[in-house]
């Protein structure tokens, strides 16, 4: 449910507009250097603010509640806490009885009895992803010299970025994107055939980020087009490396040693400035729906970030399970 990985595990929790969001996280080697500097520059890049993104501002400052101990991972379960601040609860007052189409309103609603907190979408939000970000900075020391990095490719069809967004807002409507996410120097022999090949837990912790609707990996689509003779990729050298890498770095759903690389797409904010119709559950008539709250035209544009701490969590699991990380980093002599 709430809760992914085998050996380092994620438990997420919190509420748009409850009063935090975190998570906890099990199975972290011991030793490793983290304080609040470390997450600056990841929280940076999903942080709202510029143009394209949601005007709402939180701080998002990291308290670490325990498993740090004299600036290292104590190897105890570490939590990681941020103090929601800057929320406009009234915004969403219709909600109660007027699912937003588009948003997991209605399916919240009968999933959990209308007990749900649909204040800022509740537990559905985009606002937890912080927390799968924080986790993201720890796996990334976890998993080095493995790398990861994601970069946005195109928003709204359009490869021109700034052009599309700037079309978006001036016509009150949002868009979609798609994000490539790269893995290097990834060792041979990760991932767990049938049902733990890493294209399958990766997909798995890819679609638990809000608004991500397809995933595709090396060729994807496009091999559907190809002759078995064009895709398949040569092996030049003993160490796996391959002529072309149309496998996107994996083979029977082990990794090759090549770079892994993957497409997600991500659809368009469901909130916008458009009026919309929708069912009143109370009356059980349709309703014109203005949805107002400070909403991303592009939620697309702060999604690179959150990939690459999803991709690099699914990575340290399995180089824990594989071995191919420590359990203890040592502290290096003066």
């Amino acid at each position: 449910m709430n809760t992914f990985g085998t050996l380092f595990r994620i438990s997420i929790y919190g509420e748009s507009h409850g009063e935090s969001v975190g998570i906890v996280i099990d199975g972290c080697p011991a030793g490793i250097p983290l304080d609040q500097a470390d997450f600056e520059s990841d929280f940076a890049r999903r942080k709202s603010g510029a143009k394209g993104t949601t005007p709402r501002q939180e701080p998002d400052l990291p308290h670490i509640m325990s498993g740090v101990f004299n600036g290292r991972t104590t190897g105890a379960p570490l939590m990681i806490q941020f103090q929601n601040t800057n929320t406009r609860s009234r915004d969403y007052s219709q909600l109660k009885d007027i699912p937003r189409p588009g948003h997991a309103d209605f399916t919240g609603h009968q999933k959990f009895g209308g007990f749900q907190d649909y204040r800022g979408g509740g537990h559905f939000s985009g606002r937890l992803t912080l927390g799968i970000v924080a986790a993201g900075v720890l796996a990334k020391k976890v998993i080095a010299p493995v790398t990861v990095s994601s970069t946005i490719v195109e928003v709204g069809g359009s490869t021109d970025i700034e052009s599309a967004v700037d079309t978006a807002m001036e016509n009150q409507d949002s868009i979609g994107g798609i994000i490539e996410c790269n893995i290097s120097s990834v060792p041979v022999g990760l991932g767990e055939p049938f049902f733990h090949s890493i294209e399958a837990v990766m997909s798995h912790m890819v679609f638990s980020i809000p608004a991500i609707k397809g995933i595709e990996f090396g060729s994807g689509f496009n091999a559907a087009k190809m002759t078995g003779s064009q895709h398949n990729d040569n092996i030049v050298s003993t160490d796996g490396t391959t002529e072309t890498n149309y496998a996107g770095g994996i083979n029977g759903g082990i990794s090759n040693g090549n770079q892994i690389y993957f497409r997600v797409a991500v659809k368009p904010t469901s909130s916008t400035h458009q009026t919309q119709r929708s069912i009143n559950i109370s009356t059980g008539k349709m309703e014109d729906l203005s949805i107002e709250g400070r909403h991303d035209t592009c939620i697309a544009l702060r999604v690179p970030v959150v990939l690459e701490a999803a991709a690099a969590v699914v990575m340290a699991d399995f180089m824990l399970q594989s071995q191919e990380t420590r359990r203890i980093f040592k502290q290096k002599p003066e």
